[in-house]
């Protein structure tokens, strides 16, 4: 009996083509087009659906909900065995933790793209989408969650994000490595997260921003963005989260109007933690109601602030 995966089509270079001018223009293919120019499996069955046709910078909050319910529906058919999304790599990494957070099914998400053009010499596209859709039915992947496959790897969506601009080899996960790899339509797992988290959303994704550190940083911006009205700041500190201690005034500022701030690093690998004990440092912003954010990057301690506050794990003053 033939497997049957989803199809989820969003745009992005995989689904580009070339204009008058000689540049991409991303996501300018329908899913069907695309399918049809691929060597897909013909034991799996497909079924194709185009949610929207943009490129990964303009997707947006709104955008990731819009995915998020295409998969639900689709995934209310018990005769599906998996889901493909086709995303963009610029956001790719956001994106698919996004979906890893708000969706809690045992079957295999896996988000996928292209670094080159369909028409291009070397292109990626062909592999990277026909090798998802056998990861998408592979078993040995149920309850794991959103996984990213890309130049033959499995990786999963939380610590996976795009370390090349141009390189097929386009995503790693550094300190994490990957779940697994794909050669000749084999799947082979070599590991698996023990933990992942889901949440229920209760309402409307509210904004959360990002302020990279740097030495002599001032509060100027978080201070603009409690004008703004944001509902979470992540600051992307240094080393074990230190930030400049001209920004806590500020940081203290935002705290007081209800504010969530959450301090990541900016180092590949390794965890915010009160190693330090001075003005800015990690302990210090700990004790002034600073969440201490782990070993998430900024983007996706971002998404998962966004998600926590949807769900009401925190509640806005």
């Amino acid at each position: 009996m033939k497997k049957k995966v989803i199809l989820i089509t969003t745009g992005g270079t995989i689904a580009s083509k070339e204009n008058s001018k000689g540049l991409l223009s991303s996501g300018a293919l329908s899913g069907k087009e695309l399918a049809d120019l691929c060597q897909l499996p013909k034991d799996i069955e497909i079924k194709i659906v185009d949610v929207f046709q943009l490129p990964s910078m303009h997707i947006d909050n709104d955008n990731m909900l819009l995915i998020r319910q295409a998969i639900l529906n689709e995934l209310e058919d018990e005769s599906v065995n998996g889901v493909v999304v086709t995303h963009g790599t610029d956001s790719l990494e956001e994106t698919a933790y996004f979906l890893d957070l708000t969706i809690d099914h045992k079957l295999p998400i896996v988000v996928t793209g292209s670094q080159r053009s369909p028409a291009e010499v070397g292109t990626d596209v062909f592999s990277n989408l026909r090798n998802s859709f056998y990861v998408a039915i592979e078993e040995t992947l149920h309850h794991v969650g959103t996984v990213v496959v890309f130049n033959e790897r499995i990786y999963t969506a939380k610590y996976v994000k795009k370390v090349h601009a141009s390189n097929l080899q386009g995503f790693d996960s550094f300190g994490h490595g990957y779940l697994g790899i794909i050669d000749n339509d084999v799947v082979s797992i070599y590991q698996k997260p023990i933990n992942r988290e889901t949440f229920k959303l209760k309402s409307p994704l509210p904004r959360v921003d990002i302020i990279k550190c740097y030495a002599g940083a001032d509060g100027y911006l978080i201070d603009m963005l409690v004008l703004q009205g944001t509902s979470g700041i992540i600051l992307e500190g240094v080393g074990r989260g230190q930030v400049s201690p001209q920004m806590v005034t500020a940081i203290d500022g935002a705290i007081e109007a209800g504010i969530k701030v959450v301090v990541t690093t900016s180092a590949e690998e390794g965890k915010v933690h009160p190693s330090y004990s001075y003005k800015g440092s990690a302990d210090d912003l700990l004790q002034r109601g600073v969440i201490l954010g782990e070993d998430y990057d900024s983007k996706k301690a971002r998404l998962r602030l966004i998600v926590q506050l949807a769900s009401g794990v925190y509640e806005k003053k």
